[in-house]
């Protein structure tokens, strides 16, 4: 069989309650957020063969992670950070907390060594802004870097990114379901699982499909979206990163005004 990407958002964080709390750096999950992860845990039924554990650094994420996969947790896998995939917005709960804090929280339960210094800088000039075209490059590099991952692991390779709704969508190129309120399509701890497009991993954008048992397991025999209709999502979706970006920029502005 092909390398299977298993790929998650994270369970509910405080961030997820109401607009204030996106206000709060880097915010932990909620006590229903951890639920979601123990019955996340229950229902997948493929712990033992995870050949890889992956997430966002942020700390919903790396929690979501180790509580949801914990079996292969306990089996002496480590959570590898990546940057990459970190969340597209610059409100403060999406901003990451330094290396050293990360490193002190889990311990030797998470390889940090891809996290440097910087990871967390969102300004207009870095590269986690949340421009639409930056936001397609970095997405192309973290599918760029699962596929090497599952390169020296076989055929067999399946591997678990837990990340988030608003990345996911430019990870997997794919709007549809996004609903503007919400900047996703997708629940807390939904998990859907893909296969790279070319097999022979010479695709220099490396895509992701849905694999069929994945889709049926949401949609059934619904038809998926024409390449025509997801552009038109794709770029509803462009629109709603700007104006969420303008939108914090006056709050932080307002803030800070009146400190």
């Amino acid at each position: 069989m092909a390398p299977i990407i298993h790929l998650v958002r994270h369970a509910q964080g405080y961030h997820n309650l109401n607009e204030e709390n996106q206000l709060i750096q880097d915010p932990l999950l909620t006590p229903l957020g951890e639920a979601q992860c123990d019955e996340l845990c229950k229902r997948f039924g493929e712990h033992d063969k995870i050949t890889h554990l992956v997430a966002s650094p942020m700390r919903r994420t790396l929690y979501t992670c180790l509580r949801s996969f914990a079996p292969a947790a306990q089996s002496g896998k480590k959570v590898i950070a990546l940057p990459d995939a970190q969340e597209v917005s610059i409100n403060p709960c999406d901003i990451g907390s330094e290396p050293d804090t990360l490193k002190g929280e889990f311990g030797d339960r998470v390889d940090f060594g891809l996290v440097q210094p910087g990871w967390n800088d969102k300004s207009e000039g870095s590269k986690y802004f949340p421009d639409p075209t930056k936001l397609a490059a970095r997405s192309r590099d973290v599918r760029l870097w699962l596929r090497e991952l599952v390169k020296g692991a076989g055929e067999d390779a399946q591997v678990v990114l837990v990340t988030h709704g608003g990345i996911l969508h430019f990870l997997t190129e794919d709007w549809d379901g996004f609903a503007p309120s919400k900047g996703t399509g997708w629940q807390n701890t939904e998990l859907r699982s893909y296969e790279f497009e070319d097999p022979e991993g010479k695709d220099p954008n490396a895509s992701l499909r849905e694999t069929k048992p994945s889709w049926r397991r949401r949609r059934g025999s619904e038809i998926p979206l024409s390449r025509a209709e997801q552009i038109q999502l794709q770029q509803a979706y462009h629109e709603r990163v700007r104006e969420e970006h303008r939108e914090v920029l006056a709050t932080l502005a307002n803030r800070a005004g009146t400190q």
